[in-house]
């Protein structure tokens, strides 16, 4: 069986870094996109400048400002993020389809086959780390590997800037060497109870077998035992909502603020809307996709009895859907809003379906 070849690409200090590109003048400088240091805000993002102080997301503001007054807040444009990150994946779909975005500053990429012809999975990302700075004048990071879990560790690894490579013989010195902390997957609640057990080291994990890691750590203990090994089939999946009209977004950060989430509702229905009409379409159901912290994911829908278009007609089915959920109780990760029940399917097929009363 052919061995995969799949490429991680993570953006380095991605908000701050099209800050400082869009604003010349803060390049060089701790910048901090995020909320206000003298509220209750947090930091979203930070310069690689800011993290020589310690700064980090997720960090209270006033925080990260006690630890570098001299450090530049801006609260942050999502929807220049946004566009952007569409700018990088035109240029990932260049070289194959199979793109699966994890956040807006990250995707794996399956090269295995790609439209390039090319059989060095190394070569091409290299030639995407310099059209992405060629054209975006940012830079990214690259890890190149036959599984997803090995791509995503060694993008980690060299950055910024940089690019490492985990061949199949590399992996199990690599995995064995490669501190707890640092595996994709373990959390640091699940670190601090794998170090209480003696377990430091990946060398210290693939000691552990597969039954006891069940046992300890249930489901995810599989999980473990594979990656210790190497062990990770997952596929490359194409974000499914660039297959319908329909956006989604995993957040730089979980959050539990319900008026944050509105507010990336609202920029998500307005996507939403180009495409409907980009595409002279028009629906009847609105979905709303929630991921959690503890990556469970939830759709809520609603049906309407007439077409709809309109971004407020949808934020404001979305905001419905939203507090039909946990969100705000329990963190939120990702979010997504797609229309389906297209008018342009309808006319396609010559049917129509009957509506039916009912409550959610």
């Amino acid at each position: 069986m052919e061995c995969r070849k799949i490429i991680h690409i993570d953006m380095d200090a991605f908000y701050a870094s099209v800050e400082q590109r869009n604003n010349p003048s803060l390049k060089g400088k701790p910048v901090i996109v995020g909320g206000d240091p003298h509220s209750r805000g947090v930091v979203a993002a930070c310069s690689y400048e800011a993290r020589k102080y310690g700064i980090h997301s997720a960090m209270a503001s006033s925080m990260a400002y006690r630890l570098c007054p001299s450090a530049i807040f801006i609260s942050g444009n999502f929807d220049e993020y946004i566009s952007v990150s569409e700018q990088i994946r035109e240029i990932f779909n260049e070289y194959t389809d199979l793109v699966e975005p994890s956040s807006l500053d990250e995707a794996y990429l399956d090269v295995t086959e790609n439209k390039m012809g090319c059989q060095s999975a190394t070569l091409i990302a290299q030639e995407i780390r310099k059209k992405i700075y060629d054209k975006i004048q940012l830079t990214a990071s690259a890890g190149v590997s036959y599984c997803k879990f090995l791509a995503k560790v060694a993008s980690d690894f060299r950055k910024p800037n940089g690019i490492t490579v985990i061949t199949p013989d590399d992996a199990p010195d690599f995995i064995g060497r490669l501190p707890i902390g640092k595996f994709h997957g373990i959390g640091k609640v699940t670190e601090k109870k794998m170090l209480e057990l003696g377990i430091k080291t990946g060398a210290d994990l693939k000691k552990v077998s597969r039954d006891a890691m069940t046992r300890m750590f249930g489901r995810a203990g599989e999980y473990y035992y594979d990656i210790a090994r190497g062990l990770d089939d997952s596929p490359v999946e194409p974000d499914w909502v660039r297959k319908s009209l329909g956006k989604e977004i995993t957040l730089d950060k979980d959050i539990d603020d319900v008026d944050g989430m509105i507010g990336v509702l609202k920029s998500l229905a307005g996507r939403v809307t180009r495409s409907l009409q980009e595409d002279e379409a028009k629906g009847r159901t609105v979905t709303l996709k929630v991921k959690f912290a503890d990556f469970t994911s939830i759709t809520r829908s609603i049906t309407t009895a007439d077409h709809i278009d309109s971004c407020d007609i949808i934020l404001m089915h979305a905001t419905n859907l939203l507090a039909k959920t946990e969100a705000g109780v329990k963190k939120v990760r990702l979010l997504g809003i797609s229309i389906s029940n297209l008018d342009t399917e309808a006319q396609e097929c010559g049917e129509r379906q009957l509506l039916l009363p009912f409550a959610l």
